[in-house]
């Protein structure tokens, strides 16, 4: 996932332990969940490409959600069988970086809804 003492300095103490400890931020608390411009949502641990503004939707949940990624190829999906729940993780293919969850309930095209940490995105607007 990175130096650790380097991403402990560049990263909030919120973000770090949500990229780095797989951590969550309460819901409704995070910069990004109610953003409504256009751009991309970036990995805040090594800028790369994750989401488009155009695949991000209201879930309701309180965080940042995308019904798809930009490219497969820059997520890492796992199974998570913590808190007693399964469920499929999504990390920073390039980083490791924690990224959030994705579930089966979202909207067409695709079905999915990534649930994603603010603290673990970045925005560049368009």
């Amino acid at each position: 996932m990175g130096n650790n003492d380097d991403l402990k300095k560049k990263l909030t103490p919120m973000e770090y332990h949500v990229t780095q400890e797989a951590g969550t931020e309460a819901p409704f608390s995070g910069a990004l969940h109610d953003c409504k411009l256009e751009g991309t949502y970036k990995c805040v641990c090594c800028d790369v490409n994750l989401f488009d503004s155009n695949s991000k939707f209201e879930s309701g949940t309180g965080w940042p959600s995308f019904f798809d990624c930009l490219d497969k190829d820059v997520i890492d999906f796992k199974e998570d069988t913590s808190n007693m729940m399964v469920r499929v993780e999504v990390s920073c293919k390039k980083c490791g970086a924690h990224l959030g969850h994705v579930f089966p309930d979202g909207p067409e095209p695709t079905g999915l809804r990534y649930c994603i940490n603010s603290a673990s995105l970045k925005f560049k607007k368009i």
